[in-house]
């Protein structure tokens, strides 16, 4: 009797698990979407040179050194005020990144991982700059 239960348990909770997990799979990054768009800054705190990016998603901020789009993203943590983003660009290495929202135009972000065949590990400060271009 409690081998039938235990089924009907299990045939029950299936479908709740099945309409839970693309709901899991697809995390928004809202606070990547509520930057402000346009030319942006990146400095690095080793003091290498700073870099442009023209930031329209926010996205762009992931990924600063596999510059390829075609890469696979699983999102980590996905809060308010932290995004954390591991992602495998096939044949060109994989990164994880942490980005933390300090105002719509000031983020602080963390990345380690391989590019080219090298490992690498950066902390960076982006700013808002003004337009893209």
């Amino acid at each position: 009797m409690a081998r039938i239960r235990a089924l009907h348990i299990a045939a029950l909770a299936a479908p709740l698990a099945a309409l839970a997990a693309p709901a899991l799979a697809q995390a928004s990054l809202a606070m990547l979407d509520s930057l402000d768009r346009g030319g942006w800054e990146v400095r690095y705190r080793d003091g290498s040179s700073a870099q442009k990016v023209c930031v329209r998603t926010g996205r762009e901020l992931i990924q600063l050194r596999h510059k390829d789009s075609g890469c696979n993203r699983f999102v980590v943590e996905d809060e308010a005020r932290d995004v954390t983003v591991q992602y495998t660009c096939r044949g060109n290495g994989y990164g994880r990144t942490h980005i933390r929202k300090e105002s719509s135009g000031l983020v602080q972000i963390d990345s380690q991982g391989i590019a080219g065949g090298k490992p690498f590990q950066f902390t960076a400060e982006a700013r808002q700059t003004g337009s893209c271009g």
